[in-house]
């Protein structure tokens, strides 16, 4: 039986694993002895897509079952300018595992189109990581950040777009009770200069991500690609989460409140 091939994003990683996603997720986020937390974003990769960058030979020898049958959890492939090397082709699901061990996947769906806003939140998660407010909506923000005609650009780029609410269309009025950011009112700064400089697409809010995403901020969903290609993962209702991954959404709903 061949391994699972996972692309983690927080940090980048590529590895292979004897664990199904469900496994593998919680073993990242707690571990085999519950001793540590964190959660977990990553994708199963194709392997069979991929072979011919994959070491074969040491993922053979390395990926086995350990001392009593137990499943191999990780052997790590690679951590550095993994997702470049990944044709978006080749990415499946994607899994989201709260700090306590739960896993939710999302499968790839259609992308509705760019809707219009004044603005846009969004979370870069790989390979870089700063919080940016844009004009652009997705579609054009990845050809933007991707096509390296930019003087800072990447080859490939996987971010989620977050929830602003009435801050879009009211920066500088709008309660913003409801949104956990922090520095609000450095938001509302950023929201303002993006509106009122002529000519500017974006602007960095937050330079360092601490690699915890407060899942119930995500506006529509996560966003993988580059120039050529994108593939789009929603991100489900409150009412289907409710309904069909109830454990998973009410841990996620605790993070940034323990």
């Amino acid at each position: 039986m061949k391994p699972n091939i996972y692309l983690n994003l927080t940090p980048e990683a590529l590895i292979a694993s004897m664990l199904s996603p469900e496994e593998f997720g919680s073993y990242m986020a707690v571990g085999i002895k519950k001793r540590t937390r964190g959660q977990v974003i990553f994708l199963e990769v194709d392997g069979d897509a991929i072979e011919d960058i994959l070491p074969l030979e040491y993922i053979n020898e390395r990926c086995i079952p350990q001392e009593g049958g137990r499943p191999k959890s990780s052997v790590y492939l690679s951590i550095y300018r993994v997702l470049e090397s990944i044709p978006v082709s080749a990415l499946k699901s994607l899994y989201l595992t709260t700090d306590d061990g739960r896993t939710m996947e999302i499968k790839k769906g259609d992308y509705p189109g760019d809707i219009k806003s004044s603005a846009h939140l969004y979370q870069e998660l790989c390979p870089v990581t700063p919080r940016i407010i844009s004009k652009l909506a997705p579609a054009q923000f990845i050809d933007y950040m991707t096509k390296g005609t930019e003087k800072v650009s990447v080859p490939k780029l996987a971010f989620v777009e977050l929830q602003l609410n009435g801050l879009t269309e009211d920066f500088e009025n709008s309660p913003a009770h409801n949104l956990p950011y922090p520095n609000i009112d450095h938001l509302r700064d950023c929201l303002k200069i993006l509106n009122e400089e002529p000519g500017k697409t974006q602007k960095t809010i937050v330079r360092f991500f601490s690699r915890e995403l407060l899942f119930r901020t995500i506006k529509n969903g996560f966003f993988i690609g580059d120039n050529k290609e994108m593939v789009y993962y929603p991100f489900p209702s409150e009412e289907e989460l409710n309904d069909k991954n109830y454990a998973w959404w009410r841990s996620a709903k605790s993070i940034g409140f323990n």
